[in-house]
């Protein structure tokens, strides 16, 4: 091992990743008095200064298409993707799973869709429920005042609708629905399919300095007034400002040391830029690398004591591991040609959504899945208006190909599944022992398989939302993939929603962490990603590791007033 530089302070808590729980965990920690240092082994982004949400496509010389850096789109805040130079990992034999790893500051915060869904009450409770998986050591209860917390802090918009396992929030007014999706409203009610506001972490009313969205639509791209939310904006570069917290971008973190003592002592990393390896001294170390990256930072700290890597005397991490269950359909609606042109006032995602609404007990498959709706008249870009050509007539060449557009354009209405997958025994993440990455650190392997349960709701996904586009008096595009196609299925991995591989539990025997988050083998080690989660849910998880991290943060300032920790 090559020698590296020693710190010469120790801070009271290292903190390992800069999205949605290391930058909740890091506000908390610093407002509570602690000296925190951040790791994250991307580069600096700052939304008010990087974003590119007033740019036109045509300003740039791929018209906004994707790149190998940013493969959202050519003017996304998404530093990093499914594929990295030097980064790679590994499949078992017949695996099929893509992992995608954000490299900037506030990680994937920056440009996902800001779904924003508490779990309900039994999300927590599965096992107890349908038989399947296992329950969570905590319970709705639990989460709830953080879940609280969380919408003052960030803010959220939506409705109250006194749903059973979808609960409400402390939500600001949500705007109003554009035309295209009053249609889908309308399809929706005619088939009983409960269609609510969005529940998005974009702002209409200002907060704390942060101004109301003015409705450019470009949320992807990064706020530059940083009304929607992001850790980077809205918790990590506050606190660094406010001299609580201390950045350190370029880290790649190889693994967490322990002391004689058997507990956490710091964390070694590779400096991106240098090539230097580095250690930073802590009294507490927080891992919140996104599930994944966490595990692999476990199991790659083996030492004497911990053979089969921190943490791990379970031999549980990297096991259960889950991605959000997904397939799309898109159609062709004639009501929405020939559309005036207008300009379709709004945030960047859909005004609108629908909630589980069916019971699971007269249906083939366990676990249910919300649907996300897009279309409308976005702003023209590469792949917006792409696919004219299945539009009849559609295509050709000179005039009639820009009067097909004029007809066309905003007639697409599209519909995407994300389903709760149950956790099993077949998917999960190791060290592949031939590969590591260019600093040489051991990289992961992946082991995938999707159950019969995922195939059986992506199927009814397939089925619902052909039939809510027929509803509408459209057509959707290509027939209904078969059995032999998966229904359709996403990729594993492709919904970036992975979670578990360092799950919470009450039986040290079976999972990594206690309910607080803190590892049952080292109490001054914590999680604060989606590895600690028990089972996927049909929401979107950013609202629950936002919780979950805060009340793990409470927890660890408690246990140091305490001096237990």
């Amino acid at each position: 091992m090559a020698l590296f530089r020693r710190q010469r302070k120790t801070y009271d808590v290292c903190i390992v990743g800069s999205g949605a729980g290391g930058g909740m965990a890091a506000k908390v920690l610093a407002d509570a008095g602690a000296d925190v240092i951040m790791l994250e082994a991307g580069a600096p982004w700052d939304n008010a200064r990087d974003a590119a949400m007033f740019t036109w496509p045509y300003e740039t010389p791929h018209r906004g298409a994707s790149t190998p850096e940013r493969q959202f789109g050519e003017f996304g805040a998404s530093l990093g993707g499914w594929s990295l130079p030097g980064e790679p990992y590994t499949r078992a034999p017949g695996t099929e799973f893509s992992w995608f790893r954000s490299r900037m500051v506030g990680g994937r915060t920056n440009h996902w869709g800001r779904i924003s869904l508490r779990f309900g009450p039994d999300d927590f409770r599965r096992r107890s429920i349908d038989g399947l998986g296992d329950d969570w050591p905590i319970g709705y209860d639990d989460l709830a005042p953080y879940y609280d917390r969380v919408d003052r802090l960030i803010g959220v918009f939506g409705s109250r609708e006194g749903l059973p396992n979808h609960p409400d929030g402390v939500f600001q007014p949500p705007p109003r629905p554009r035309c295209w999706e009053l249609l889908v409203k309308r399809a929706a009610d005619r088939l009983n399919v409960t269609c609510i506001a969005s529940r998005l972490s974009i702002i209409t009313r200002a907060l704390d300095g942060r101004p109301a969205c003015h409705y450019c639509g470009q949320c992807f791209r990064g706020c530059a007034t940083n009304s929607n939310f992001s850790s980077t904006n809205v918790l990590v570069l506050p606190t660094v400002r406010a001299g609580r917290l201390t950045l350190t971008t370029g880290a790649m973190v190889r693994e967490v040391t322990v002391g004689r003592n058997g507990l956490a002592d710091g964390v070694v990393y590779l400096d991106t830029t240098t090539g230097r390896e580095e250690r930073v001294e802590a009294r507490v170390v927080v891992l919140a690398a996104s599930a994944c990256e966490s595990a692999r930072i476990l199991l790659n700290s083996r030492s004497p004591r911990f053979p089969q890597g921190l943490a791990n005397a379970s031999g549980t991490v990297g096991k259960y591991l889950t991605d959000t269950t997904g397939t799309d359909v898109a159609g062709f609606v004639p009501a929405l040609m020939d559309g005036i042109p207008h300009n379709e006032d709004g945030v960047g995602g859909a005004h609108l959504y629908m909630p589980w609404w069916l019971d699971n007990a007269r249906l083939d498959f366990p676990r249910g899945y919300h649907i996300e709706i897009w279309g409308g008249r976005g702003m023209p870009s590469y792949g917006f208006m792409g696919g004219i050509q299945r539009f009849p007539p559609g295509g050709g060449y000179g005039a009639q190909l820009k009067n097909d557009y004029r007809r066309y354009y905003g007639s697409m209405v599209g519909f995407s599944g994300r389903g709760e997958m149950v956790p099993n025994d077949d998917s999960y993440c190791d060290l592949d022992p031939n590969v590591v990455d260019k600093w040489g650190i051991p990289v992961l392997r992946f082991h995938w398989k999707w159950s019969d349960h995922e195939y059986r709701q992506v199927k009814h996904m397939q089925e619902t939302f052909r039939a809510l586009i027929s509803e509408m008096g459209g057509e959707p595009f290509g027939d209904m993939p078969g059995p032999d196609r998966g229904y359709g299925i996403a990729e594993g991995g492709r919904i970036i929603h992975e979670l578990g591989v360092t799950r919470m539990g009450d039986d040290p025997s079976r999972s990594v962490l206690n309910r607080w988050c803190q590892a049952h083998d080292v109490k001054n080690l914590f999680v604060a990603d989606g590895g600690p989660f028990v089972s996927q849910a049909d929401k979107n998880p950013t609202w629950t590791i936002l919780a979950l991290a805060w009340r793990t943060a409470d927890k660890i300032v408690e246990l140091r007033r305490a001096g237990t920790l």
